[in-house]
């Protein structure tokens, strides 16, 4: 589903590199799976006049968009336990099916359906945490994605592993077996301050200094988890984890609900960023994250889905729409959070947060050819005066059409509406599903 050298041509380049430009009428060329060139498409250089082209007529170019935070296979329990709290919907059904189902091939097979998912919708990078990492990244070769990788750590047994030492000793192999793969990176994923002692999250500082790994963990996402946390160790999450070492630049925190004003100014100082997730925090009532002030601080915030278990789907658009519209009302300002601020967090600033920002998350000369195309002239998008005020507030996933990653075409919507995936059937994938609904049905019928 490509070549080496090919161009694009749509209606509008979206580079996402700052500047808050526009291209109209510009072709962007890709060779060997970087961007080669962005020019006029009136001025091909003659070096590129015999290259393929791929005509995109009213469609925008925008870089492909970055998930900061998700449980890829947990697909497989999407619509599993809905509409509870946190704290039960976790206890009381999550880590009890996990228990029964988690396995390297649960984790396979619900991965793939996630970037089945993910691709389809335009997320060509995506920030897991979860159990049995060498099944996500089998996942992730066969469907064509880039993933960075959270090493899960916890104190209690489950399925994969049975102490914090075993955990840290999984992930590390796992890391060892791919560190080369340029595809594939890296981070230590303490699951969250409720689960993992300080012991250990002082180890996983010193072991992430030493091998140059980030830090992706959960954080203040419930007023629960802070009062735990107070009664516990006699103080909020965040002031606990940053004396532990855990809190700097390579940090990615997910949710950050319940954030007050001193707590945003100590993570824009330490450089830390924050993944909010907010159709998550909406469906399962935690709150609404203070994103306008934390962006008036200085932090970089990307966007999550989480996983598709609390969500539940891993869909970008809307999590954009929805990060704006909250941060508007939550902020009492209409100006806060504009179309091309979300659009940031969902493309530039996720690539910050996982330090790919030199390679990904914006379209410019010498960056990987991470690319989407979304087509703007059907009906329901017409008229369409501004492309990024339309990519946030009107269009949906199912009007990306292109999905390059790294200069290969890893899905495709035909004129007839069919997903076509590089190395993907359809037809496959909905049977994955399918039989993983009967075991998990029959096993509560």
């Amino acid at each position: 589903m490509g070549t080496p050298q090919f161009i694009i041509k749509p209606r509008w380049v979206i580079p996402m590199d700052g500047h808050q430009a526009i291209l109209e009428h510009y072709a962007v060329l890709v060779d060997t799976g970087r961007i080669r060139a962005i020019v006029p498409k009136t001025e091909i250089p003659t070096w590129a006049s015999d290259w393929p082209v791929t005509d995109c007529p009213q469609h925008a170019l925008l870089p492909g968009l970055i998930n900061l935070h998700v449980h890829s296979s947990m697909n497989l329990l999407k619509g599993y336990a809905d509409d509870h709290a946190l704290t039960p919907w976790l206890n009381e059904h999550i880590w009890p099916a996990e228990r029964q189902w988690v396995s390297q091939f649960f984790v396979r097979d619900g991965s793939l359906l996630a970037c089945a998912e993910m691709l389809s919708g335009g997320v060509t990078t995506f920030n897991d945490m979860y159990f049995f990492p060498q099944a996500t990244i089998e996942a992730v070769k066969r469907c064509g994605m880039r993933a960075h990788i959270g090493l899960v750590v916890m104190e209690f047994p489950t399925n994969y592993a049975a102490t914090a030492n075993d955990y840290i000793r999984l992930g590390t192999e796992a890391r060892d077996q791919y560190k080369s793969d340029a595809q594939i990176t890296f981070s230590f994923a303490p699951h969250a301050p409720y689960t993992v002692s300080n012991q250990t999250f002082e180890k996983l500082a010193t072991l992430a200094e030493q091998l140059n790994l980030g830090i992706h963990t959960h954080l203040h996402e419930t007023r629960t988890e802070i009062q735990q946390s107070m009664d516990r160790f006699g103080q909020r999450p965040l002031a606990r984890l940053h004396a532990l070492g855990v809190i700097g630049p390579q940090t990615v925190l997910a949710h950050g609900v319940h954030l007050e004003t001193h707590e945003l100014e100590r993570l824009a100082t330490l450089g830390a960023h924050v993944a909010h997730c907010p159709c998550s925090n909406l469906k399962l009532a935690s709150g609404i994250a203070p994103v306008a002030a934390a962006l008036r601080a200085g932090i970089n915030i990307g966007l999550g889905t989480d996983g598709a278990a609390s969500n539940n789907r891993l869909d970008l658009w809307q999590e954009m729409r929805t990060a704006a519209l909250l941060a508007k009302v939550a902020d009492d300002q209409a100006t806060s959070v504009p179309a091309y601020t979300a659009l940031e967090m969902a493309t530039i600033n996720g690539a910050r947060a996982l330090g790919l920002q030199d390679q990904i998350g914006s379209i410019e000369t010498g960056k990987q050819a991470d690319l989407i195309a979304v087509k703007l002239d059907d009906l329901n998008s017409l008229p369409c005066f501004d492309p990024v005020s339309h990519l946030v507030y009107v269009a949906g996933r199912e009007q990306v059409t292109h999905t390059w990653v790294q200069g290969h075409l890893r899905y495709q919507r035909t004129e007839t509406g069919q997903s076509v995936f590089e190395n993907m059937d359809a037809e496959e994938l909905k049977s994955i599903a399918l039989q993983w609904q009967l075991k998990i049905q029959s096993s509560h019928s």
